[in-house]
């Protein structure tokens, strides 16, 4: 490749990194201001890190557990809307989408650790690992590509690893839009009721199929929660 190719090829990728900052910056706008429209109410036994009664305050002596809170796909955006009082670490794939994703997420004030089963799925695991002593995990088990509401090992391996307990959350929205992706994201109108359900944490001591059985009936029945929370 010539000289001029070459600065050419820079003087793309320097376009294209500026053009992704700005887009991710102001997508994190959107997103900021879109949540903060909605009302949460956070309902199930007290988790630490989530706003509900009777978690230790911030700052207190007793040091919470680590916990890694579990979802599925397409129940992102009502989850940004939690006031979290310890620092949160999420994972984020290699791909083109997820570098954009990665620098809304940290702009949300997110930690951020790269890599999905695809591509660097060893490295990102060592890297949430590393992330839970001082911060809790937020994973979506059923990614990154699917199929949808089928749980993968990758949750349940660096909760076994890294000592934490796995808190399933599940999410009922008022009024909100499934779009047409293959997780059917969830869209919540802007201004509507949101519940948030949280289920017992578990102590996870394998990663066999009946440990990732139980940990989708458990996702399910915390979104069962939360509709009826929703309507009652």
């Amino acid at each position: 490749m010539t000289r001029a190719a070459l600065s050419q090829s820079d003087q793309q990728t320097s376009w294209s990194a500026r053009l992704r900052w700005l887009l991710g910056a102001w997508l994190a706008l959107v997103v900021r201001l879109w949540v903060w429209t909605l009302r949460v109410r956070v309902v199930g036994p007290p988790a630490p890190g989530l706003p509900t009664p009777g978690s230790p305050a911030e700052g207190s002596a007793t040091e919470p557990p680590r916990r890694v809170f579990v979802f599925w796909h397409g129940d992102q955006l009502p989850l940004l809307a939690l006031q979290r009082s310890r620092p949160t670490c999420v994972l984020v794939s290699w791909s083109d989408d997820g570098a954009l994703q990665a620098g809304v997420m940290t702009r949300l004030g997110f930690q951020v650790v790269r890599g999905s089963s695809s591509r660097g799925g060893a490295a990102g695991l060592r890297g949430l690992v590393k992330a839970l002593p001082a911060a809790d995990l937020a994973l979506a088990v059923d990614g990154p590509r699917g199929p949808r509401e089928r749980a993968k090992p990758g949750a349940v391996l660096a909760a076994r690893l890294g000592g934490a307990e796995l808190t399933p959350l599940g999410v009922a929205c008022a009024r909100a839009r499934r779009l047409g992706s293959w997780d059917a994201f969830s869209l919540p109108c802007p201004g509507s009721r949101v519940v948030v359900a949280c289920g017992e944490p578990v102590l996870v001591r394998d990663t066999d199929e009946s440990t990732l059985g139980a940990l989708e009936d458990a996702l399910a029945a915390v979104r069962a929660q939360a509709a009826a929370a929703l309507d009652a």
